[in-house]
């Protein structure tokens, strides 16, 4: 059987399995949210590690690929739109690993944050 983070794009439920995971240091990955901070602080995943603006992208991109081109990578946004694109770009570049929550966080039933 194929893990979620073999996969370019998991659902809410398989991320929030996977966080449990990591919490029972079962899995290991970064969650990115990609989504502008004033979305960000309207609500959020509990477990997102990083909170990198799309909007910034061109600032943070370059140094985020160096950093954490050979990790497991999940990226969510509102939606799964704009953590698709992010997702599709750091590809190319060579991050192998990374995955878009596709649903985004409008589909997300876990806990979240304020």
């Amino acid at each position: 059987m194929q893990s979620p983070l073999d996969k370019s794009a998991i659902c809410s439920e398989a991320l929030e399995a996977l966080l449990k995971q990591r919490a029972e240091g079962e899995a290991d990955f970064l969650l990115v949210d990609v989504r502008e901070d004033r979305e960000y602080k309207m609500g959020h995943i509990k477990g997102v590690d990083l909170l990198l603006p799309t909007s910034l992208f061109d600032q943070w991109a370059q140094q985020f690929l160096d950093e954490h081109k050979d990790k497991t990578v999940i990226f969510t946004c509102r939606t799964g739109n704009r953590s698709a694109q992010v997702q599709h770009i750091f590809k190319q570049h060579g991050l192998e690993r990374g995955i878009n929550h596709a649903g985004g966080i409008v589909s997300f039933r876990g806990e979240i944050e304020k």
